[in-house]
């Protein structure tokens, strides 16, 4: 019988979308999400001892990298890859020939709305990403693109077009994404409100980026999805999608793309353990009071076309001012310059382009 119904059509963007997951562990989480993941291809990119198997559930369609494959496929650059830490995700956004990534976190389960319903959240983030953003001008009803919704009196007829939608933030239900402090002054606190609503961020306004539930257009802000230095041999943890969060957003505000954040939610299974966290989160939380002002007076130039431009313009002024405050970022700043190479030697069709959409800051 003929029907409209996204999920019993033929999956949306099913050969224009990759699922990364970075993992230490076997993927049992898969069978959960096995309705909506398994007519997708997915990148797996394995963390830590390169020796220990990772399995796979049966039935899915799949590429595994480890560190001795990452080291390999990418020689000297492969030190802009961080090891043991989740920020090795973003080595599967470089490799992907695919137009979108959605990324989640092994510990990330299928979420229920109020209703009681499965919430299939990759159908969501494609919905969010397939229509555009309202970076220019905040529509007090939300997303104006979502069904029984549209822009409310007194929005500009010429921003009505909106701008294309570069990043899909999604939230989780559970366990919040908090830092250690908070965890520590909070244990107990679990998230079990569910708020039916996207939104677009605004321009000039920065977010907290968590990776764990997150969709993006490869095309259009790719090399900007870079998550840092991190984990083994780095004095910094936990802030890999932070960092990633920064830079692209600064990069959006600046080639006229937008980002939007609400729906879809995970159940987010169990929080880690907030002393570790805090060991990980210690330099962040005193740097981040000086990497935000930095972020929020960052600006580019009018010849930064392209997101690697952009990029690479971002990475000279952390050189510049950043390190001053320590000499970790002098090692990301040149780690950020590595990673442009290593991806457009793996992208060589973009490394001119980078898939700033006509009508940007060209």
């Amino acid at each position: 019988m003929a029907t409209t119904d996204i999920s019993k059509s033929s999956p949306p963007l099913k050969d224009e979308l990759d699922i990364v997951i970075p993992t230490i562990r076997n993927l049992d989480f898969l069978e959960m999400w096995r309705p909506f993941f398994q007519p997708y291809h997915l990148i797996i990119v394995q963390d830590g001892d390169p020796s220990k198997t990772i399995k796979v559930p049966e039935g899915f369609d799949y590429e595994l990298y480890n560190r001795n494959d990452i080291n390999k496929i990418l020689g000297p650059k492969a030190s802009c890859i961080s090891f043991k830490d989740s920020a090795c995700r973003c080595f599967g956004y470089m490799v992907s020939k695919k137009k979108y990534i959605f990324t989640i976190d092994d510990d990330c389960f299928v979420a229920k709305d109020p209703t009681g319903k499965e919430i299939n959240a990759l159908e969501q983030h494609i919905k969010n990403l397939l229509t555009p953003s309202t970076p220019f001008f905040f529509n007090t009803l939300y997303d104006p693109y979502r069904e029984g919704a549209d822009f409310v009196r007194g929005y500009p007829f010429s921003l009505r077009e909106g701008a294309p939608t570069a990043v899909s933030h999604g939230l989780w239900l559970n366990i919040p994404d908090y830092d250690a402090p908070t965890q520590l002054v909070k244990p107990r606190e679990r998230n079990t409100r569910f708020v039916d609503a996207v939104m677009t961020i605004p321009k000039g306004t920065l977010f907290p980026m968590c990776g764990m539930n997150l969709a993006f257009d490869r095309e259009l802000i790719g090399p900007a999805m870079y998550f840092g230095l991190m984990g083994d041999g780095q004095p910094i943890g936990r802030y890999d999608d932070m960092w990633a969060g920064w830079c692209t957003k600064v990069i959006c505000d600046h080639l006229g793309l937008g980002i939007k954040t609400g729906l879809p939610y995970i159940w987010h299974s169990k929080a880690s353990n907030p002393f570790v966290n805090l060991k990980k989160e210690y330099k962040g939380i005193y740097w981040q009071e000086e990497l935000i002002p930095f972020f929020q007076s960052a600006t580019l130039s009018k010849d930064a076309n392209t997101v690697q431009k952009c990029y690479l313009e971002l990475s000279k002024q952390v050189k510049a001012k950043l390190g001053k405050v320590d000499d970790y970022f002098n090692k990301l700043a040149d780690a950020m310059v590595t990673w442009i190479e290593a991806w457009d030697e793996m992208n060589p069709s973009a490394a001119s382009s980078s898939g700033v959409p006509s009508g940007s800051a060209k």
